[in-house]
């Protein structure tokens, strides 16, 4: 696991290198290092995990160089296949392969990858071009910065860091802030920085001097999912899904450094938390798995220290009970805002980051955890009320408010007139192009096309970008059971009526799958989010409560412009009075849109922004 860098085109130089690597050292403490020559610039900082003594980047075979960021779980495969083929390997580091695959496979060598990545080959051998590909779930995110009238290419694996490059300039894009609200951060492509793109998942990009940027995108791991038995029974559906996760799992707990893994307490970590149990035990090794799970002090809702210590003592694992005090997390949400490098309106930021910084701080540099699991089984409560809304009915539109910070119908409420002016004037889409269309008139059901939604655009920005730079923040490697391409390709082969029934049951397979391997408290008990209790937590007398009238301020508001003061004050007025689940939300996205614009732009950001009309002149 590592974090990577570089530049095409550009005259980068070795201190530009260095500085871009000290802006995301967390992600790579264990080394840093970087090939530079005349026009192109590939860095590295590794987070030791495979291999600690080998495997030291940039990789390099002839005129092939390479940097990468991720684990591969089918390297020995590919190891063993390469040296048939007359390749010979200094180490057993999973990366140590990707020069010679990519000289076997070319453009297509990130097909045969099975894991999670980020990768950038410089390929020298006749006119340079440069090969950046990310992994099929968008686990490994890579940003990047391309001018296309100078022919400027730049990467890096966090936002921050790509704006180390002298080339790269931060610039606002005006009407991100319209894009956040409708969606909690931006999905596909885009980014809060005018100019600066992410690659999609399964994405394969090639720049040359004389081509250009040209970005194709692999097949996913959904799309090429095998024929649905008709016949197939819950009960089958259940013991094949268990027999791949099993699989997976152990598979992932394979490493050269402490493995733990996160437990909520709710079905998803719960079972990946009982299966890497048990292959441990299986495997004979010489203690028991590490699990770990965070709760606030004081009484809060939504309390799952008791299910996840259910959970451990049922799987006999060593428990790690996490305890922050709330009054602390204002002065978690400068760290949390600046490694995020963009909003993400999910109040759970804060508790991700405090729980991977304990498993760190614990000595633990890998962690497996439940995510992704309800974009692939239909878990979310919006999926069960779309697939309930009777056919005439928006339930598309009703589903897409659903994902938003702030409603429609408040958002409306809290622009200005100027800011309205503009998102209507510029057709500012809140979703990526084809989006709704894939929504409405798709192929597939209802179900299908809504976790094709989810799995395609907001579950790699929303949520995989999350897990993996508030985990790296700390040095610790996330990894993500559910995302691996034999779970996906399965739970794309499940009839509706096995992933979810409004009224019926949500997950049914994995339910299914669950069976007996874990205690009936957790398995019978309501779906519960993991996430921050906002709702309670943002109220008078609370420090946050105090942070955010301070931040949103009428005069901070009134400088910014886009937001009518008078209404903010009516939403603090109103979580004050009658506490909801959407006025605290409002505020507190509005509040972390505020904290990115001062870590970014500085106190004023007024210079910051760039306009669409000023973008395209410039």
């Amino acid at each position: 696991m590592c974090r990577i860098h570089g530049s095409f085109n550009a005259r980068t130089t070795a201190q530009e290198m260095r500085d871009v690597a000290a802006r995301q050292h967390h992600g790579g403490p264990d080394a840093q290092s970087f090939a530079q020559h005349s026009g192109w610039a590939l860095g590295n900082n590794r987070l030791s995990i495979m291999d600690p003594e080998g495997g030291a980047q940039p990789y390099r075979l002839g005129d092939i160089t390479v940097v990468f960021n991720g684990e591969l779980y089918n390297h020995d495969r590919l190891r063993t296949e390469l040296i048939r083929q007359g390749f010979h390997f200094e180490d057993r580091c999973d990366g140590s392969i990707l020069p010679a695959l990519y000289l076997t496979y070319g453009d297509r060598f990130a097909e045969q990858l099975d894991g999670m990545f980020s990768v950038a080959v410089m390929d020298l051998r006749g006119a340079p071009r440069l090969v950046v590909a990310t992994d099929a779930s968008g686990m490994k995110p890579l940003y990047y910065h391309w001018e296309e009238r100078s022919g400027r290419f730049h990467f890096a694996s966090e936002l921050p860091a790509l704006l180390g490059f002298t080339d790269v300039r931060p610039y606002e894009d005006e009407l991100g802030l319209h894009t956040y609200l409708s969606a909690k951060t931006p999905f596909g492509q885009r980014t809060m920085f005018q100019g600066i793109d992410v690659l999609p998942p399964a994405a394969t990009a090639v720049v040359t001097r004389e081509e250009g940027l040209h970005l194709t995108t692999r097949r996913m791991g959904y799309e090429s999912a095998p024929p649905v038995p008709e016949d197939r029974s819950l009960a089958q559906a259940g013991k094949e899904l268990r027999d791949i996760l099993s699989r997976e799992v152990s598979r992932l707990l394979i490493a050269d450094a402490p493995v733990a893994a996160i437990t909520s307490g709710g079905l998803d970590s719960s079972l990946v938390t009982a299966l890497a149990a048990q292959a441990l035990r299986d495997r004979g090794a010489s203690g028991a798995l590490h699990t770990f799970n965070i709760a606030y002090t004081g009484n809060w809702p939504g309390d799952e220290r008791v299910f996840a210590d259910e959970v451990s003592r049922h799987t006999g694992t060593v428990h790690h009970q996490v305890e922050i005090d709330p009054a602390t997390f204002p002065d978690l949400m400068g760290d949390v805002v600046r490694h995020l490098g963009q909003p993400n309106a999910d109040p759970i930021t804060l508790s991700t980051f405090s729980l991977f910084r304990a498993v760190r701080d614990a000595g633990f540099k890998v962690a497996l955890t439940g995510d992704a699991a309800d974009e692939l089984f239909g878990g979310y409560a919006r999926m069960t009320q779309a697939l309930a809304a009777p056919e005439g009915a928006d339930w598309a539109g009703a589903y897409l408010d659903h994902l938003a910070a702030v409603p429609r119908s408040l958002r409306d409420h809290l622009y200005t007139g100027d800011y309205a002016a503009s998102v209507h004037a510029h057709g500012a889409a809140a979703m990526p192009p084809g989006l709704t269309e894939i929504l409405t008139h798709g192929t597939g059901s209802r179900l299908q096309r809504i976790c094709r939604i989810e799995q395609r655009y907001r579950l790699p920005a929303y949520h995989l970008r999350r897990v993996d730079h508030l985990s790296m923040a700390s040095s610790v490697e996330a990894r993500l059971p559910f995302c691996q391409p034999a779970v996906v390709r399965y739970a794309a082969t499940l009839p509706d009526r096995h992933r979810t029934i409004p009224g019926t049951g949500v997950k049914r397979a994995l339910y299914r799958a669950a069976d007996g391997l874990l205690p009936d408290s957790v398995l019978n008990r309501p779906k519960q989010p993991f996430t921050l209790p906002i709702t309670a937590m943002l109220a008078p007398g609370q420090r946050m409560w105090a942070m955010a009238r301070d931040i949103l301020s009428p005069q901070t508001l009134r400088a910014d412009g886009r937001m009518r003061y008078e209404a903010v004050d009516a939403l603090f007025a109103e979580q004050a009075a009658q506490p909801s689940d959407q006025a605290s939300l409002a505020l507190w996205a509005l509040m972390s849109h505020q904290m990115w614009r001062t870590e970014f732009f500085g106190s004023s950001g007024a210079a910051s922004v760039r306009t669409p009309e000023l973008a395209v002149a410039l």
